[in-house]
């Protein structure tokens, strides 16, 4: 059967095609070899889970590892201390009968104990025997035993999980006396610090945290270029399209920053939609320039589980919706600091990234995706501006590209009958929302538009348009007059030759 690019559930290398895991699984493997307990949190498809199932077979040699994944387990579970200790152990048990350490007779003896309580629904099994049977398993092992836990946020609002979390830290602390795991390695989209402040109060949701044993987890998970160029090098050697690897490469890259689902959804809509367009019409014509922008502009039109979570969290938090518009529009630099809460909301589910010590949209995608939510409001759609775009639209196209100067010279008109007797404030604050509000019914459908991020917070803007295959630059600054302008022009003509050097 041949492989497929998966945005679904678990990447497999025998039916998938894939990047190469296994730089960052030889890392995350020194965490495990130097005793490291650590939390692998990153925002919603991002290959956590897929990375820990590689991690597993990789450490198989010389570990034992337990993988257990709390969605399996119910709100039941976590309704009380017994119910979870019991159903863990219940859990623990089957898992381990999977691995070399099920033939040890002495662990065999504990297993079986444990899993006679939970046949019993024995009333009295709590934590602490949960965390003595756990530490004599570890004990008897012939291997270190290594666990670990998928979805943590599923135990988000109990209190068990926190307890049970504090007693894998006292069992750390006390290891070189009563043996246990070699490793815990928890994953998610929230660090379990902030799972933490949703129980407690403000004193404790910044001191003592029950994870406060853990090392911090650096390895990077979104993919490099030349990452995404060895998985379309695969590709290419079973269907031979002729691609240019490097630049396909290089413009996924550059849409995606890496981004794990965006980066294998993009190659799926080449491959298995585009390819079939009349237009495209074969593999050959769809792994092209022409064919990865018709990708990005049904990704941008789609609806997938990544966009719905992500404008769930928008709909959720006022905070972060209002955070995000000011980054889109308003062009001012906001300061980079992980313990501003929307901020660290903002870069835990993966809108953000701190670049330079700001704030950055995490990549073009899910930047043109907010833009094009922002704008579809019907607050926006009511303005006098989106209206006369919305008449003004089919003037614009000769033989199927934009009269990009037209577009200009007519917003310019516009822009100030309506808004020109408003003071330089409004002018700056709103000036590029109004032309990107203006933009979007003439390239709907057929263009793509972001913003360059290496000029926000300098005095202009620069807006890059594709549309059929040809790219235009828009360079947005507030008027200050013929003087200001030319020296602006001179001194960014320096800049651009030091730049050049």
């Amino acid at each position: 059967m041949a492989k497929v690019f998966n945005v679904t559930a678990v990447c497999l290398p025998d039916e998938h095609y894939m990047v190469d895991l296994s730089s960052r699984l030889e890392e995350m493997k020194g965490y495990v070899d130097a005793g490291k307990y650590f939390m692998v949190n990153r925002a919603r498809q991002y290959g956590k889970t897929t990375t820990l199932m590689a991690l597993e077979q990789y450490l198989q040699k010389e570990y034992d590892v337990i993988f257990i994944d709390f969605q399996m387990f119910g709100n039941d579970e976590f309704a009380s201390e017994n119910r979870f200790a019991l159903s863990f152990a219940e859990t623990f048990v089957q898992l381990l009968k999977e691995t070399d350490a099920a033939k040890n007779k002495n662990l065999q003896e504990v297993a079986g104990r444990m899993q006679a309580f939970a046949d019993a629904g024995n009333t009295g099994y709590r934590l602490k025997r949960l965390f003595e049977d756990l530490s004599s398993i570890c004990a008897y092992a012939d291997k270190p035993i290594v666990l670990m836990i998928d979805e943590v946020d599923s135990a988000a609002s109990h209190q068990v999980f926190i307890d049970f979390l504090a007693q894998i830290r006292a069992y750390y602390m006390k290891r070189a006396k009563r043996r246990i795991f070699q490793s815990v390695i928890l994953a998610g989209v929230y660090d379990v610090k902030n799972l933490k402040q949703k129980l407690r109060s403000q004193e404790a949701r910044v001191y003592n945290s029950p994870w406060n044993i853990a090392a911090d987890f650096d390895i990077k998970m979104s993919f490099s270029k030349d990452e995404i160029a060895g998985m379309l090098c695969e590709y290419e050697s079973d269907y031979h399209t002729g691609m240019d690897l490097n630049a396909i490469a290089e413009s996924i890259f550059a849409y995606t920053s890496g981004y794990p689902f965006l980066v294998s959804r993009l190659c799926e809509l080449m491959d298995e939609q585009v390819s079939k367009k009349e237009v495209f019409g074969s593999r050959q014509a769809s792994w092209t320039q022409e064919g990865f922008q018709e990708a990005v502009r049904m990704i941008l039109s789609e609806k997938n589980t990544l966009f719905d979570s992500l404008t769930g969290k928008l709909a959720a938090s006022p905070q972060l919706n209002a955070m995000l518009y000011s980054l889109l529009f308003t062009g001012k630099s906001i300061a980079f600091h992980p313990d501003e809460p929307v901020l660290n909301l903002a870069a835990m589910l993966g809108f953000i990234k701190e670049q330079n010590g700001v704030a950055v949209l995490a990549n073009r995608i899910f930047e043109m995706r907010l833009y094009n939510l922002f704008l579809s409001s019907a607050q926006m759609q009511e303005l006098d501006i989106y209206k006369i775009s919305l008449e003004d639209k089919n003037h614009f196209l000769s033989d199927g590209h934009l009269n990009m100067r037209l577009i200009l010279e007519t917003f310019v008109v516009h822009f100030n009958e309506l808004y020109g007797d408003r003071d330089s404030e409004f002018l700056e604050e709103e000036g590029r929302k109004y032309f990107l509000l203006y933009l979007r019914p003439i390239i709907n459908g057929t263009g793509n538009y972001y913003i360059e991020s290496r000029t926000r917070g300098l005095r202009r803007t620069d807006v890059i348009v594709d549309y059929r295959g040809k790219q235009y630059v828009i360079e947005l600054k507030i008027w200050h007059g013929r003087e200001y302008h030319q020296q602006a022009e001179i001194q960014q003509m320096y800049q651009n030759k030091d730049c050049e050097k």
